[in-house]
């Protein structure tokens, strides 16, 4: 089964996968759920890759679109470079955007990662080398992208990023929740 145009996002997810991979043989074509599963995963493992960051993928009868926005420059070639190298990707379509360069979108960034993982409700996701919660910083612009446990940090994470301060307009909250509650 191919995962036609499904966008997947990597948020560097605390103990999700995304699409499993299949065991193949060598000759065997990868499909586009084993593409995309081993760039997510060699994404996760880029070791310059950070909260500050925000990968997407689609794969799409192996062509591999990438999406979202990266910290700095060299990023994007990087992980342009990591996508074509993955067996079976037959071409790469790199739309990452690189973030500008600015002090103070770099204090924002700080001041807002200190307000969303010193909260104690959302602290266990500062723990990892790569945590769930990933704060894009764009002009004084705030985003947070990612996935929490349930509504309640989804929440309580928007309110901390907006009185970090300093930020140019409302916070947009992109982050999914991994366990909804269910409606009785």
């Amino acid at each position: 089964m191919r995962a036609m145009g499904k966008l997947m996002t990597i948020a560097v997810l605390a103990g999700a996968s995304v699409a499993g991979a299949a065991t193949t043989t060598k000759a065997a074509p990868a499909t586009d759920a084993e593409i995309a599963a081993k760039l997510a995963r060699e994404v996760r493992m880029y070791s310059r890759y950070t909260i500050w960051d925000n990968v997407k993928l689609r794969v799409n009868e192996g062509n591999v679109e990438l999406l979202g926005e990266v910290s700095e420059p060299f990023k994007k070639e990087d992980l342009g470079r990591l996508a074509k190298g993955v067996r079976g990707v037959e071409s790469v379509t790199n739309q990452l955007k690189v973030l500008p360069l600015s002090p103070h979108d770099d204090q924002l960034r700080i001041q807002v990662a200190r307000a969303v993982y010193g909260h104690s409700a959302l602290s266990r996701y500062g723990i990892g080398a790569n945590p769930p919660i990933h704060i894009i910083v764009d002009n004084g612009r705030v985003t947070l992208e990612g996935v929490v446990n349930n509504e309640m940090e989804k929440q309580i994470a928007g309110m901390q990023a907006s009185t970090a301060g300093l930020s140019f307009g409302p916070v947009v909250n992109n982050l999914r929740v991994e366990n909804p509650a269910r409606k009785s």
